[in-house]
């Protein structure tokens, strides 16, 4: 059955917060996506559809980047999730491709993600530790990634990135 990648829309909010929570087996994923969309801090927010049902989500959120010379904008990815059923079918890449290229066309220039190097680093994304940016947080290096959307958009840059405060609680 065909699947179909598009903006989250109203009425949404309830078959995305089930898929989330089925995927990470726990609702503190859901209900970060939940808060951040109240607060309107979805920068992207996807959905994928395989015959008119959710099976699929992508969320991307502002992050701030602050080092001593400077403070910047960039975008953070996550959660990403796929209801376990439809897993290992593409609809995570997929997801990730359209979120990554709807990002592109609202002028992004960095986005960060926390996840598998083998499954991100087809999409650009590298270590963000020698670009000279690390993560507030304590985390394997390999495991806080970034990509540049724009050619050079790191280059000169640095600093520690600061998710929005509904992280806090994930």
């Amino acid at each position: 059955m065909m699947i179909a990648i598009r903006a989250e829309k109203a009425g949404d909010a309830k078959a995305i917060f089930q898929v989330i929570t089925t995927a990470f087996g726990r609702d503190a994923e859901a209900d970060l996506v939940d808060a951040l969309r109240r607060r309107r801090q979805l920068t992207v927010s996807l959905v994928a559809e395989r015959g008119g049902q959710v099976v699929g989500h992508v969320a991307f959120s502002p992050v701030i980047v602050t080092s001593p010379a400077e403070t910047w904008e960039a975008v953070g990815l996550g959660p990403v999730a796929v209801e376990p059923s439809a897993q290992r079918q593409g609809i995570g890449t997929a997801l990730v491709r359209e979120g990554l290229r709807q990002c592109r066309r609202r002028n992004e220039n960095v986005v960060f993600v926390l996840g598998h190097p083998g499954f991100y680093g087809p999409f650009g994304f590298v270590p963000s530790k020698p670009h000279g940016i690390t993560w507030e947080r304590s985390v394997p290096e390999s495991l806080f990634q970034v990509a540049e959307l724009r050619k050079n958009a790191l280059a000169g840059r640095g600093g520690v990135v600061r998710y929005q405060p509904e992280f806090d609680t994930v």
